[in-house]
Order: C-alpha cells, then structure tokens, then sequence
C-alpha cells in the first residue's frame, strides 16, 4: 500500500469526534482569526491546552480540518 492509498483510505473512513470540548475551543480560536489574528489564535489554543498537532494543523492547513 502506497501513501496516496493509505491517505484516501484514511480519508475516507469517517470518524467521530469524541473530544467536544476541543472542538468547541478550536472553533473559538478559528472564528477569532480575524480579529486578533493567527499568533493570538495560536497562543489561545496552547493556554487550553490544545496539542500543538492539532493546532497546527487546524490553524494553517484549513483543508485538513473535519468537516463535521
């Protein structure tokens, strides 16, 4: 099984979101981008205590986000 394989079957396999409270603190640090922008926004997921993977990823890769 190749990357690109392995990343359409990840892809494609849904999964649920267990960790409401995370999801609902990265909505605030998302919907915040604007006003105080990605540094604060940073700053705000690590004060929660956000693994920084996940901030990362949900702060500069917008594509890589669940849609859920």
């Amino acid at each position: 099984m190749n990357f690109s394989t392995a990343e359409q079957e990840r892809s494609s396999v849904k999964q649920v979101r267990t960790d409401f409270r995370t999801r609902d603190v990265i909505n605030q640090a998302i919907a915040s981008i604007p006003t105080v922008g990605l540094q604060r926004a940073a700053e705000f997921l690590s004060a929660m205590n956000v693994p920084a993977e996940l901030a990362i990823r949900t702060l500069v890769y917008p594509k890589r986000r669940r849609q859920v």
